[in-house]
């Protein structure tokens, strides 16, 4: 499969595509969204780590430049509609299943998890037959050429050690700063 150049977004662009992620697996009659709506579902505080405060503007500039990157698409309005509305388009750029959309947009939500998190996280999004399903699926999102997913080595007194996403410009640096080891492809992390 061709997969397009390394994607490099902002830290607004991954919460922007998280939001449309997650809102087109959870409420696929009220998607694609209006700008107001994409807005809520970025600024959130339930689910969101961090918890931002974007205005319309700022989204709709988002918006604007994941779409010059073939990320999201912009839906004029139809007949008796008034709002323009956006949707994302990452699923149909990296030929995502919907494991990975799920995954993806987790990480684009949240932050670094441990497998575990994932799995509870995403059971509204895609259900994952097992543990071992959701490792599977993260496993091939970090073989990828580039990859979209990384393991970070636990830390101290952490259980075990979290996933991160590597589309966002800096992801993995955040990542490793926050650990005294470094981020590791899965296939020598355990995985």
């Amino acid at each position: 499969m061709d997969m397009p150049a390394a994607i490099e977004l902002t830290a607004a662009q991954a919460r922007v595509l998280g939001a449309m992620l997650e809102k087109q697996l959870t409420t696929p009659d009220a998607y694609p969204l209006t700008l107001k709506a994409l807005t809520t579902a970025c600024n959130q505080t339930s689910n969101r780590d961090p918890i931002v405060d974007y205005q319309p503007r700022e989204v709709e500039t988002t918006v604007l430049a994941l779409k010059a990157k073939g990320l999201a698409r912009v839906v004029h309005p139809g007949s008796g509609e008034r709002a323009t509305k956006f949707r994302q388009v990452l699923d149909e750029a990296l030929h995502l299943t919907g494991a990975d959309r799920s995954l993806l947009c987790v990480l684009f939500l949240r932050g670094p998890q441990t497998a575990s998190e994932l799995r509870t996280r995403t059971e509204r999004l895609h259900p994952f037959s097992s543990p071992g399903a959701i490792e599977e699926a993260l496993d091939a999102l970090a073989e990828r050429d580039p990859p979209l997913v990384a393991r970070v080595d636990r830390l101290p007194g952490q259980k075990e050690g979290r996933w991160i996403q590597l589309l966002e410009v800096g992801a993995e640096a955040r990542a490793a700063a926050t650990t005294s080891t470094t981020v590791t492809p899965t296939s020598q992390a355990g995985g």
